[in-house]
């Protein structure tokens, strides 16, 4: 019931007729690589997440990671697991080559990555944040720094892990406390406490290279007076061989909701003379650098909640041939049916599917996006490119977790009692899904993001470019009048695009009346935009599913996709008109009674 089959067939489709993979292997740094060779490189990933990784997925969650004499141990199986991982070559996938890495483009690796996270997303995120992490180090990091870290890191030889929470400091970074005092030579002695480190401690690599948030003495205040060090478990000689276990000790690991293969430490710096660190780029500029990694770990926690979907939705198809319940509705027969043949069940199985691929559709046309922005030949179409990764990032990570819950839950109704038992897998499934929507910032830290700094400063400017993007991508479609599912799907994008331009005028101009109201509406223009985002994708397959089926009719791959994106059009991008109205309504509503209960106080 819990086996995971990649899909390969969907994502090539998306890579090859809808993201233009061969435009990007075109650009400088990637004419070695062809689709073919893509290809060759995704069915080997599907290889190693169904034999290797999916199987150690429940027995993670069962067991989980647990501390022991002062030693932290991954669930029985994941060293070896790692060890095959690190031999396949897998975590030097798109890390530049001058450091080992394969140079692969990131649309690919992001392709993986889902592999990854559908069959032991516990265990995925491990690679994910070391890869992450070296992306941090390449960008700010000395030569000296990039020598010693980066063939280890992109090897997976060391592991890399991101320090920003405290205690008293959650979202509110400026109220970081760990302390930063400058030593010899290079050298910080970090001193304070960090908590929520994701695989903070394990035993899966050699070392453990933690980029941690801390102030120096003088620094300013508030998030201007951080800076960023890397701090290494075990120091090392500038060669790379280890010497002796560095000032940082794990105090716990935490018992969690969900994720229980994947160990969350709490982490002690400096009880004794203080952890040896160096710095990061400049003093006072961390949180800036921080965000780079953030930004790049929020987008991966977007695949992690699709994939995670996908996981539980293959789960539901599979259950709901096997489990008979029930006449058929349209017989008068007592013989009882497979419940996917009563209608409901159908739905929500059509429904599923469609978010399903709607999230990877923009998951992955980010990435390519990204690869544009870091690769494109012209300086001005990679400067274009950037702005659109700007926008769509928390769109990626806070609309794709919340999608990814309600798919979950629907996965649930489709076992009913059943799902409820742990055996079935389905409560793991839900379990692990809550944290996307909690991690690397909340759903509501992303809307703030997208609002604040996306749309209320600079007037929005790119947010109307990529609006008249996509308005003009829509136009481009032709009507073919043997195919009226076209104009169909193009009537439902233009609601969905007019409802979205409305709802971004009325939050710039709320903001000049009261400052709190586009707050107050942000988390339903997020929803808004990922609804519309996702609608404009699957309007892109369906269109390319026409034209294919114009040649083929048989086609059963593309009479689905186009299925699915009329599903899509007709069963959620027709939630655009309440988040429209939540925005424009709901958000006067919250301020009016915000006041209220002030004036009442």
């Amino acid at each position: 019931m819990n086996e995971y089959s990649p899909p390969i067939e969907d994502i090539e489709f998306l890579l090859t007729e809808i993201l233009e993979l061969n435009e990007i292997c075109s650009f400088p740094g990637f004419e070695d690589f062809s689709l073919s060779l893509v290809s060759v490189i995704l069915k080997e990933s599907a290889k190693f997440a169904v034999e290797i990784l999916a199987p150690l997925n429940q027995l993670g969650d069962q067991e989980g990671a647990r501390l022991q004499d002062g030693i932290v141990r991954t669930p029985t199986g994941w060293t070896t697991a790692y060890q095959k991982f690190v031999a396949a070559g897998w975590p030097s996938l798109i890390a530049d080559p001058k450091y080992g890495g394969q140079g692969l483009p990131r649309v690919v690796g992001a392709s993986v990555q889902e592999m990854w996270d559908a069959a032991n997303m516990a265990f995925g995120l491990c690679p994910m944040l070391t890869q992450t992490a070296a992306e941090l180090i390449s960008f700010q990091g000395t030569s000296e720094q990039k020598n010693l870290y980066l063939s280890n890191l992109v090897s997976g030889r060391w592991a890399g892990t991101m320090n920003l929470t405290e205690p008293q400091a959650g979202s509110d970074l400026s109220a970081i406390q760990t302390k930063a005092i400058r030593g010899n030579d290079d050298q910080y002695l970090i001193k304070g406490q960090k908590i929520f480190i994701t695989y903070g401690d394990h035993d899966l690599t050699e070392n453990i290279i933690h980029l941690v948030l801390a102030r120096v003495p003088g620094a300013p205040a508030g998030v201007k007076g951080i800076s960023l060090f890397i701090v290494p478990k075990f120091l090392m000689t500038s060669y790379g061989e280890i010497t002796h276990r560095n000032d940082v000790r794990t105090v716990s690991i935490e018992k969690k909701m969900g994720i229980h293969g994947s160990p969350t430490a709490v982490l002690a710096y400096g009880e004794n003379e203080g952890a040896i660190g160096f710095l990061l780029g400049e003093e006072n500029r961390g949180l800036e650098y921080m965000f780079v990694m953030m930004n790049m770990a929020r987008h991966a926690v977007g695949i992690e909640a699709y994939a995670i979907a996908d996981r539980a939705y293959q789960s539901a198809l599979r259950f709901s041939a096997e489990r008979v319940q029930g006449k058929d509705a349209n017989k008068d027969t007592d013989q009882r049916v497979s419940i996917n043949q009563h209608p409901d069940v159908a739905r929500m199985l059509l429904e599923i599917q469609c978010r399903v691929e709607a999230m990877r559709s923009l998951s992955l046309y980010v990435a390519s996006e990204l690869d544009r922005a870091n690769y494109h030949p012209d300086e001005k179409e990679r400067q274009r490119h950037q702005g659109v990764v700007d926008i769509l990032i928390p769109v990626v990570k806070g609309w794709n977790s919340e999608v990814s819950n309600n798919v979950v839950g629907q996965v649930l109704q489709v076992f009913g009692g059943i799902g409820f038992i742990e055996e079935t897998g389905i409560g793991q499934f839900y379990r692990d899904a809550r944290i996307t929507t909690i991690y690397e910032g909340t759903s509501g830290i992303q809307a703030a993001d997208l609002v604040r700094r996306k749309l209320l400063i600079d007037d929005g400017k790119m947010i109307w470019i990529l609006i008249r993007q996509i308005k003009d991508d829509i136009s481009k479609v032709p009507e073919f009048s043997e195919w009226p599912q076209l104009a169909e799907i193009c009537r439902s994008m233009d609601d969905g695009i007019a409802k979205l331009e409305r709802a971004t005028e009325w939050i710039k101009e709320s903001s000049s009346r009261d400052q709190r109201l586009p707050l107050a509406g942000s988390f339903p223009y997020l929803m808004l935009w990922g609804t519309v985002m996702g609608g404009w994708l699957m309007l892109r397959s369906g269109h390319t599913a026409v034209k294919k089926l114009q040649k083929d009719s048989d086609c059963q791959f593309y009479v689905e996709k186009l299925t699915t994106t009329r599903c899509y059009m007709q069963y959620v991008l027709s939630q655009c008109t309440s988040y429209a109205t939540a925005i424009e309504m709901g958000s006067e509503l919250v301020i009016d009674r915000h006041k209220s209960s002030i004036v009442k106080n």
